[in-house]
């Protein structure tokens, strides 16, 4: 870890500025809300915690680049870090307290920028979990106190618990059907939304996840939180990492079937 030990001190640092803005304003009955050009919500708690990271990163590691979902992708090189300042903007504007802030630090590898140190913050439910490349995952209130992460052992669709977010995207790309059947296959669903389906997916709490459209920022952390639990993080297309536009997360025993179910076709 000794390669990337500061890269995750700092991850958290960056995580506690943003977690200190953004339930300053959760719930908060002037917060100002606007639609992006995508018709998705921003609030100005997004907005201000991505600036604090930036801010905190422009003087922490000056020569990395960051690529963020409001301000979008700033310098060039070899380290790049990538952000969600609250990952489930619905959920904050409405009071739920399912949303985080998304942090991963992607370096340039054969293949691609992979992430090599990810962290999710969900300060209104109390919980934070990280990952570093080749050493494993956790959770906890601080690096000082935390438990490692491992996925679930459960190896047949009929004992799994598949979670996802919606049906509406399945349906627009001619995969609802497919979904559909996984959902009659497996021993429990639930639309968990965002993040948590593959933070619970890392612990062993979830089996299967899977999201038809994303963004990188929703994917990086995420992606290597649940491989260094032991699972597998792709597409639907079944590439590794959070390249695709889309994901699938297993235990890494139910994978293909996953896959298979999601990309059927009628």
């Amino acid at each position: 870890m000794a390669d990337y030990l500061d890269d995750l001190r700092l991850a958290h640092v960056l995580a506690d500025a943003a977690d200190a803005a953004t339930m300053d304003r959760f719930k908060a009955l002037d917060l100002k809300v606007e639609t992006k050009p995508d018709m998705t919500p921003v609030s100005e708690a997004d907005k201000a915690a991505e600036e604090l990271i930036r801010g905190h990163l422009a003087r922490a590691r000056p020569r990395d680049s960051v690529h963020g979902e409001e301000f979008g992708a700033q310098g060039t090189g070899p380290r790049r870090w990538v952000v969600d300042p609250i990952d489930g903007t619905k959920n904050y504007v409405r009071g739920v307290p399912v949303w985080a802030t998304l942090i991963a630090l992607t370096e340039a590898q054969e293949g691609g920028y992979q992430p090599v140190v990810g962290l999710v913050s969900a300060p209104a439910l109390g919980r934070r979990w990280w990952a570093v490349q080749d050493h494993g995952a956790f959770t906890g209130r601080s690096l000082t106190s935390a438990s490692r992460l491992h996925v679930s052992q459960v190896s047949t669709l009929s004992d799994a618990s598949f979670a996802y977010s919606s049906l509406s995207g399945w349906e627009e790309q001619g995969r609802l059907d497919g979904f559909l059947d996984l959902t009659r296959e497996v021993w429990r669903t639930r639309a968990y939304g965002d993040f948590w389906p593959y933070m619970m997916v890392a612990e062993g709490s979830v089996d299967i996840c899977a999201e038809p459209e994303l963004s990188l920022w929703d994917m990086a952390a995420n992606a290597i939180i649940v491989t260094e639990a032991g699972g597998t993080f792709t597409g639907l297309d079944g590439h590794p990492g959070p390249h695709s536009g889309n994901a699938a997360a297993s235990n890494g025993r139910l994978h293909d079937e996953l896959l298979g179910y999601l990309n059927q076709r009628y």
